[in-house]
């Protein structure tokens, strides 16, 4: 009788280890499941963080790159304002200096015409001014001038071509009480060197009115 008692125990014994066993290994299951859920929502959440970091720092590019073009576009239209601007500056005033002529001290005006020029335009202007020399002297030139207006009116690889306009009155002996014309100056300024005038039109058309 013992012994079926103490097998029966043993049996009872070994079953609720094996029920043990199995909670335990439904816990270690259920762990198990739990860790692997977090794991894959850990990594669902790093991958739409990394996604989002990658967009924005995209984004960010994309509006410094934009604002970087937008930038060196104004800086290039301020330069370019700038330039046209100095490069008017330099034509109205050699046509306002070129219009003054004093038959009486015609060196100061011949120095004026050939200010500023390249070498090979001022080689051209000292002929002219010589030649118009013997027509400024019998007719006891003497002309003022004040700046009207200068435009470019065009820019290509740095060299200007620009169009001055100048007041001017002039008195002469066949017209002593003075005559009011605007003078015309095509001046093209190379930039490239040092901004030298390096052609000059219509001065001739200055000393034709009389």
């Amino acid at each position: 009788m013992q012994n079926k008692s103490d097998s029966g125990t043993a049996k009872a014994t070994d079953s609720a280890a094996a029920d043990d066993a199995a909670d335990d290994s439904a816990v270690d299951r259920k762990k198990a499941g739990k860790a692997e859920a977090r794991r894959i929502s850990v990594s669902v959440r790093t991958l739409l963080v990394a996604t989002l970091v990658s967009a924005l720092v995209a984004s960010v590019g994309v509006l410094v790159w934009l604002y970087l073009g937008e930038r060196a576009k104004l800086d290039e239209q301020a330069r370019q304002v700038a330039n046209n601007s100095h490069a008017e500056r330099i034509a109205l005033d050699y046509a306002v200096n070129a219009a003054k002529i004093d038959a009486r001290d015609l060196d100061v005006w011949k120095k004026n015409l050939v200010k500023g020029t390249t070498p090979e335009l001022k080689t051209k202007l000292d002929e002219a001014g010589r030649s118009m020399e013997q027509i400024l002297t019998p007719l006891q030139w003497n002309s003022t001038a004040i700046p009207l207006a200068a435009k470019v009116r065009s820019n290509a690889n740095g060299i200007y071509i620009v169009d001055t306009f100048v007041g001017v009155e002039t008195k002469t002996v066949q017209a002593p009480d003075g005559l009011q014309s605007t003078a015309t100056y095509g001046i093209t300024i190379d930039s490239n060197h040092d901004w030298q005038i390096s052609d000059v039109g219509g001065i001739g058309s200055v000393v034709g009115q009389k």
